[in-house]
């Protein structure tokens, strides 16, 4: 474990507000959305997952690092947690394990290390995901949807909840469920890309399943929104307020890329091969942005359509 990076960062519209912020996630890229003028001043990248096997927690280099990162929470006004392994592969019980200690035990370890009642506001925004909600067919979901009850649910329940305790410490807490994040250097769409390339995309299973998604620069923006309204806390959708089947999907990404999209793979196939991962991908959800939509926030990119394009352009 090793802080890898800290930089100053050129900022306009935020600059003034005088913000700066620690930025924790492992290696990916969703940190490469820092690097836009929507996110302020300066920020520093751990590359592992803040969290220790049982032998490592009295180790000096697993206290060295606790002790750096309190000092950098308590000299900003704000952290966003971004660590998470990738869920994007057959889910083995080690990488179950991975999925949960990289998420729930990391943001315990940031959570501590907030000071209590710090002299200035400060602010934890922690990432979450759509895949809270659980699988539920049509129905649209909001804020104020339940969780569900497979392992994705359950993982970003638990990890919302160890986030939710930064509030005792008197920090305004923003939980960031994000939607599958639109790309084109990593993620979902990343994997997705080379396949349409090679003329064998398309829907996936009945094609039917909801995908809940975010253009990767609303993301940011959505960032840069949230950050200027202290006002809002909570639980947060950050998704595109039109989310799409997935054969609409594929339609749209053959379009972009000018490829067919009839190349189906079968959701036996999707099972067989990825597992329960597999039916993540085959049964989706149908997010709504409820918050940001009310509180003012305008999406560059709502529609499928023109995101995919931009994507693929650059």
């Amino acid at each position: 474990m090793a802080l890898i990076r800290e930089e100053n960062v050129k900022i306009n519209d935020i600059l003034k507000l005088g913000i700066s912020i620690v930025l924790c996630q492992l290696a990916g890229f969703l940190g490469s959305l820092f690097t836009t003028p929507a996110i302020p001043t300066w920020y520093q990248t751990l590359d592992k997952p803040f969290f220790t096997p049982p032998n490592w927690i009295f180790s000096p280099v697993w206290i060295s690092l606790f002790i750096v990162m309190a000092i950098s929470l308590k000299n900003h006004d704000a952290a966003i947690n971004l660590a998470g392994a990738s869920i994007f592969s057959k889910w083995t019980e080690e990488h179950k394990r991975a999925i949960r200690e990289s998420r729930v035990s990391t943001t315990r370890n940031i959570v501590e290390g907030i000071p209590s009642h710090p002299q200035k506001p400060f602010t934890l925004f922690s990432t979450s995901a759509v895949g809270y909600y659980g699988f539920c067919g049509d129905e649209e979901l909001t804020e104020e949807s339940p969780h569900g009850d497979d392992f994705l649910a359950r993982i970003a329940s638990e990890w919302e909840g160890e986030a939710l305790k930064a509030k005792e410490k008197g920090a305004r807490v923003v939980i960031t469920r994000f939607g599958i994040v639109m790309g084109e250097k990593g993620g979902a769409l990343g994997q997705m890309i080379p396949l349409f390339k090679k003329f064998i995309g398309g829907p996936i299973g009945s094609g039917r399943q909801w995908f809940s998604w975010v253009h990767i620069k609303d993301l940011a923006e959505a960032f840069s929104f949230l950050l200027k309204h202290p006002e809002i806390s909570g639980p947060v959708n950050v998704c595109a307020p039109n989310p799409v089947r997935n054969k609409d999907l594929a339609i749209a990404l053959g379009k972009a890329l000018h490829r067919p999209s009839f190349m189906p793979a079968p959701g036996f196939m999707i099972k067989l091969v990825l597992g329960e991962f597999g039916s993540v991908i085959l049964e989706g959800q149908r997010v709504i942005p409820k918050r940001l939509l009310e509180s003012g926030f305008a999406f560059k990119y709502p529609e499928i359509d023109k995101a995919l394009q931009e994507v693929v352009v650059q």
